[in-house]
């Protein structure tokens, strides 16, 4: 996960809420205390754990390490539960499918909470299975606190948990040490619950999710590719994996219920996103990993069934040939020549090295038994050194000069076995991941993103002359300026009356309406960095100093250059007639001017730039 993850670390650009991340986090603990109060208080602990770390370095690598080593933590810890709920390869399988899907390492790269927010609901987990165990409750009631500080949603992972501990059928007691932690940590949450919700306009951008929304999330959390072969494989062994008992009971609950219940909430009032539950994503690894451990046990029951094991005995006899080579490495027995071989001073083969009649391993259940000749192991699993024939129930037993070399080749066979298993594993995460490279390399561009502050900030030191007027539409953009103020070095922001370190805010407070106007009489050509689709547009701003930017601009300016990346427009405004304060000629008019847009109507906002 973490050579991943540092593949294409700096790709050259942060977006809109990396920028977000990296103004606040820049700020003084006071100014961002103050900035909670009235905006993005859900991400208060993650603002002040990026002041620490920026107060480092101050660069776009460095914001981007915690959600990295988030995300790392998370896939070591998928593994754990996977060790502790099934076999330790299981966990090897499922860490290493949670570290291959795209979009785990989409949100590693990304200077925000949610891959910190995986990685504690991960730990959360992996302590209620401790303590399922008999282990303390206090360290998943911490670590479920912290989580829930780093992003309120996270709550929702208390509903699969319930159901976990329901489909164990845990006695009262276990209920009681759930819930006292639940408790603990909820009281840690409602003060964060009661600042978010007076500041749930942040999220007012979001839409009610559709069917296709649902399908979308089923892809990218179901399967390491959304489309082709490895998609319905993915699917196959998740069904298959189902049935893995305690895993399952852990694993399906966690994949299913946050997001389940987040799209139901939805769609009375919207409050979804697929980063809001990223978390849920571990339970998938979990069920094809163990969807695939079962295959592979099904398919090594048919192998030694088709070697003549019997039917129900292929644990044992995996036991006896475990301990048959055991034994040839104590006693050195390395070749099937020499009836001496591998016997101990004065022992034999049948009693285990001690004297003539000692008690002895049984090779088929490894269990302590008296030597005697009904004791031997199944035919097939036996040493590579010929025995002389012994006694038998039912009479001599007449060997074939042959059996012994049959029977080095089936162990040795069975000794490959644990190597076969491995390859297979490792195709088994290769084939995904190459399947999956071409959107790997996409997804490291910044271009991938929904915009590219860098870009805009490198077109506006371009651009940009110094001493010309620049307006940011809505005020949110202003973060371009934030994230790179060297770009914006000698430009003039007509609307800026406080700035947000000051103010409390994200952007700053802007001038009124009429001071803007009386700034913009005086000018006679204007940048503008505005949201791409809000020039031209017939959207009506509920602020009333951006409805004076739109008013102005459209009604006595001209586009003249346009430059669009992503959801950022960059364009150059000159005014159609000139300034009563400035001479006729300075500037002159547009010979090929747009007519002024009709009057503005009332419509629904755009999509807010600033989500939460």
């Amino acid at each position: 996960m973490l050579a991943l993850g540092l593949w294409g670390l700096d790709r050259g650009g942060m977006w809109g809420d990396e920028g977000v991340t990296f103004m606040v986090g820049r700020r003084t603990v006071p100014q961002i205390w103050h900035l909670l109060h009235g905006v993005d208080a859900v991400h208060g602990l993650y603002y002040l754990l990026m002041h620490a770390v920026l107060t480092v370095h101050p660069g776009e690598v460095v914001l981007r390490l915690p959600s990295l080593c988030g995300a790392a933590a998370t896939a070591g810890l998928v593994a754990a539960l996977g060790t502790r709920l099934a076999r330790p390869r299981v966990g090897l399988w499922a860490g290493l499918l949670y570290a291959i899907t795209p979009l785990t390492g989409h949100y590693a790269q990304e200077g925000r909470s949610y891959a910190l927010v995986a990685a504690g609901v991960a730990a959360a987990t992996l302590f209620l299975v401790r303590a399922l165990e008999g282990r303390s409750w206090w360290p998943y009631g911490a670590v479920l606190a912290v989580t829930f500080l780093l992003h309120e949603f996270a709550v929702l992972v208390l509903c699969a948990h319930a159901v976990t501990l329901a489909a164990a059928r845990v006695r009262r007691a276990v209920w009681r040490g759930w819930i006292r932690a639940v408790g603990v940590a909820g009281g840690v949450l409602i003060p964060l619950v009661w600042v978010s919700e007076r500041q749930s306009a942040q999220v007012a951008w979001l839409r009610v999710p559709d069917w296709d929304t649902t399908e979308r999330l089923a892809r990218d959390f179901l399967a390491v590719t959304p489309t082709g072969v490895v998609f319905w494989i993915s699917i196959a062994l998740i069904l298959i994996g189902l049935g893995a008992g305690r895993l399952t009971a852990v694993a399906l609950p966690l994949l299913l219920l946050p997001p389940v219940i987040l799209l139901s909430v939805s769609q009375f009032r919207p409050l979804f996103h697929e980063r809001y539950v990223l978390y849920a994503l571990a339970g998938a690894p979990l069920l094809v990993a163990a969807g695939a451990d079962r295959v592979a046990g099904a398919l090594r029951w048919l192998w030694l069934e088709g070697r003549g094991v019997p039917a129900g005995r292929g644990a044992e006899v995996e036991r006896a040939v475990a301990e048959v080579g055991r034994r040839r490495e104590l006693v050195g027995a390395v070749s099937g020549s020499g009836a001496g071989a591998g016997r101990g001073a004065g022992g034999d083969r049948t009693s285990g090295g001690g004297g003539g009649g000692g008690t002895g391993i049984d090779r088929t259940t490894g269990t302590g038994t008296p030597a005697r000749a009904g004791n031997r192991p199944p035919p097939d699993i036996g040493h590579a050194v010929p025995e002389p024939p012994t006694a038998h129930p039912t009479g001599p037993v007449h060997r074939s000069p042959r059996r012994p070399h049959r029977t080095l080749r089936l162990h040795r066979l069975r000794s490959l076995r644990p190597h076969l298993l491995t390859l297979a594993g490792v195709l088994a995460v290769a084939i995904p991941f190459l399947h999956g490279l071409p959107a790997y390399r996409n997804d490291r561009s910044a271009d991938r993103r929904p915009e590219n502050l860098a870009a805009v900030a490198a077109l506006v030191g371009r651009e940009v002359r110094p001493g010309d007027p620049v307006l940011f539409l809505p005020s949110f953009w202003r973060v371009t300026a934030s994230a790179y103020p060297g770009a914006f070095v000698g430009a003039r922001d007509l609307a800026s009356g406080e700035s947000g370190a000051r103010s409390g805010t994200l952007s700053g407070r802007e001038v009124g309406p009429g001071e803007l106007r009386a700034r913009l009489a005086g000018v006679d050509r204007v940048w503008i960095v505005a949201q791409s689709n809000l020039l031209p547009s017939r959207w009506v701003p509920g602020d009333p100093t951006d409805r004076v930017k739109l008013d102005v601009v459209d009604g006595e300016f001209a586009r003249r250059q346009e430059y669009v990346h992503g959801r950022v427009k960059l364009a150059l405004y000159l005014r159609r007639m000139p300034p009563q304060d400035t001479p006729a000629l300075t500037w002159p008019p547009a010979s090929a001017a747009t007519p002024a847009p009709p009057p503005p109507t009332p419509a629904p906002p755009p999509p807010r730039p600033t989500p939460r």
